[in-house]
């Protein structure tokens, strides 16, 4: 704990943002800078709960995947023992700058201050860690004392698989990581977008892994450039991490017009943009001086609609299928568990539209290219057999809206089957997500795991760390008969 009368004390303050009317105008990171003082005081405020339901990643959906002993870096930070706090948080998370920027906190919502007041925030001081140990020269890299002859392919360089490869080459494994795009970083590189994470914040880390001995192999789409047979034979265990990339289309009329295209086909050309690459005027995606429609709320649409904005869109008009979500929680969602409320990301701050409960029915335009949406509102009435709320369209809630660029942002389906999953011969679960228990990370075929969304699905990029650390346990215990590598279960041990 930090102070005992901490929450008391002091107020919550949570992270402050660049103005919107300046921010929108470039592509630098929106959040501001906490001061150390302010860090501690906030840390303070972390209470003797007896059971801290924030480093739980079982109490309900709130909790902490990683594990990580927010306890006690609060504490540590509070009494301004910054190294110590720094060490404590490398002991769950390989990279905290990375969740410190973009985790949603599901910590926060189960923070024992949260039951009845503002919770402790948890995410500002786990960042203001590891800005402090990059800046102090504190984080080095970490060699193990010996090396095992095994080698591991990981494939995919989301956070999933670069956790896993940090992991296994500490153990002491010889670990390769294959990315079929032309830089690391998955979906952290080019899905999420600069103004929520600049990019120097991965170069910095994979630095340092590539300093530890992990070697990246860039533009390589395994199954394509290199068959699965040639896979197995130059590596004694696979690990996939390739995440959920088969996005989840919009089966209406006037799908085929031009103008319409799927998030993740946006956003990377924009972040390709800020790295200064030059798009092809045949494939670019650009929505300055367009009435912009965004299909999904969630943080890929949100995305969408930050980077509309910043192109210049005439207009952002951002639909969600489900009702507005209430302003206080219901009692389906108590703490500790994730409350479903309404939110407002720092891109809806910054403009245009919300709209909920609206169903898209058409796409409709002209010589080709789409120029306005039709739909119709809905409403859900209650649950059928199956506990799932019963949709039905509102007599006369006909609407059409203005649509130069459509971008679909709902969702992802799971992993893309054809080329390596099929070769491998790999078994899919009813979801078609790769099959492989949250115990084991083993797939059907052996000597292959899999961690992530392609193995979860669609979901955070702290859950894709802990599969990572997870997974990669498992690998070193499949190719040594036993694993020294930490657990969310015993986070204490350490590498080789």
């Amino acid at each position: 704990m930090g102070k005992p009368t901490g929450f008391l004390e002091e107020e919550r303050r949570g992270l402050e943002y660049r103005d919107p009317a300046e921010r929108i105008k470039d592509w630098k990171q929106t959040a501001l800078i906490v001061p150390e003082q302010e860090l501690q005081s906030q840390a303070s405020r972390c209470m003797d709960c007896g059971i801290p339901f924030c480093m739980n990643p079982n109490s309900g959906r709130g909790g902490c995947p990683l594990g990580n002993i927010i306890p006690d870096w609060n504490d540590l930070v509070y009494r301004g023992k910054w190294e110590d706090a720094m060490a404590r948080l490398h002991s769950t998370n390989n990279f905290p700058e990375f969740t410190g920027s973009i985790c949603p906190a599901p910590c926060e919502e189960a923070c024992c201050v949260a039951y009845n007041s503002d919770a402790v925030t948890i995410k500002n001081v786990e960042l203001g860690i590891v800005e402090r140990g990059w800046s102090s020269n504190w984080i080095k890299p970490i060699t193990p004392v010996r090396r095992s002859g095994r080698s591991v392919a990981v494939v995919g360089s989301g956070p999933a698989g670069l956790a896993a490869a940090q992991q296994l080459c500490r153990a002491g494994h010889s670990v390769t990581v294959f990315e079929k795009s032309d830089r690391i970083g998955g979906l952290l590189r080019y899905g999420i977008p600069e103004f929520k994470m600049e990019k120097w914040v991965i170069d910095r880390r994979l630095e340092q892994m590539k300093a530890e001995g992990v070697s990246f192999q860039t533009g390589v789409n395994v199954g394509v450039d290199l068959t699965a047979a040639d896979l197995r034979k130059s590596f004694d265990a696979i690990l996939l991490c390739m995440g959920a990339e088969d996005g989840r289309d919009l089966p209406v009329e006037g799908r085929d017009l031009d103008g319409i295209h799927f998030a993740m086909d946006f956003l990377p050309q924009q972040n390709k943009r800020c790295h200064g690459d030059t798009i092809d005027a045949d494939i670019s995606i650009d929505a300055k001086g367009k009435h912009v429609i965004v299909l999904g709320g969630g943080d890929t649409g949100s995305d969408c609609v930050g980077t509309s904005l910043r192109q210049g869109a005439k207009s952002v008009t951002s639909i969600e299928l489900l009702e507005r979500p209430p302003e206080e929680p219901p009692s389906t969602t108590p703490w500790p568990m994730w409350r479903m409320i309404y939110r407002s990301s720092s891109s809806h701050d910054e403009g245009g539209t919300r709209e909920f409960s609206l169903m898209t029915k058409r796409c409709v335009g002209k010589r080709g290219r789409v120029e306005k949406i039709q739909g119709v509102e809905v409403r859900f009435g209650p649950p059928d057999a199956s506990g799932r709320p019963v949709m039905e369209e509102v007599p006369e809630g006909d609407f059409e809206l203005p649509a130069d660029l459509v971008l679909l942002a709902m969702g992802f389906l799971g992993p893309v089957h054809e080329g390596l999953l099929d070769d491998l011969g790999i078994e899919y679960d009813p979801r078609g997500h790769i099959k492989a228990t949250s115990e084991e990370y083993a797939t059907s075929e052996p000597g292959i795991f899999a961690a992530g969304d392609c193995r979860r699905g669609q979901s955070l990029v702290v859950w894709a760390i802990s599969e990572g650390r997870e997974a990669a346990r498992q690998v070193d215990t499949y190719l040594m008969g036993q694993s020294r590598l930490p657990s969310r279960n015993n986070p204490g041990n350490a590498p080789r």
